[in-house]
């Protein structure tokens, strides 16, 4: 098969502008608020930190004033230090659900049962990762789970830098 016969993909990047803005605390959404959402991601978020009670108002501040009011969060309790079971957050109370499984996603809940996912982009990530990350996650036609996002772009650890023997 030749070279030219080979489909190309996109590059997975953001466009230029957006390069300079994602910096850690930015979420990137594509929420489609109908019933036909066909990607398995409706964005991504990158907190500056691991306290929920610090990054958690900013995101819902910004996604009720898309969405109007976010009753419920869910969260990889691993991913955070401590999580209430509740925040007041411009005078609304969110309730967050923790569970242990280590997924890379936050679940949003407006109304009873109107659920949108976001990639959550660890704080520690490398810009280049994260925006690439975010990239892929916010795209409409991604059907790659969230830990695979973060898997795929997680940089390899320099040479050495894995292997507990090299460094003695």
């Amino acid at each position: 098969m030749a070279d030219s016969d080979i489909p190309h993909t996109p590059p997975l990047l953001l466009p230029d502008e957006i390069h300079h803005a994602v910096k850690p605390g930015t979420a990137l959404l594509r929420l489609e608020t109908t019933s036909s959402r066909e990607g398995r991601l409706d964005g991504a978020w990158w907190p500056r930190t691991r306290d929920i009670e610090t990054e958690l108002p900013a995101l819902i501040s910004v996604l009720t004033g898309h969405l109007g009011p976010i009753t419920r969060v869910g969260l990889d309790a691993s991913a955070w230090n401590g999580l209430p079971t509740r925040l007041v957050i411009d005078g609304q109370v969110v309730h967050l659900d923790s569970h242990p499984v280590g997924d890379g996603t936050v679940l949003i809940t407006r109304g009873h049962n109107d659920h949108f996912a976001l990639l959550l982009v660890p704080p520690d990530t490398t810009a280049d990762a994260a925006r690439e990350a975010m990239a892929r996650a916010v795209r409409a036609d991604n059907i790659t789970q969230a830990t695979q996002i973060l898997i795929a772009t997680t940089p390899e650890p320099e040479d050495g830098a894995a292997d507990p023997a090299a460094r003695s």
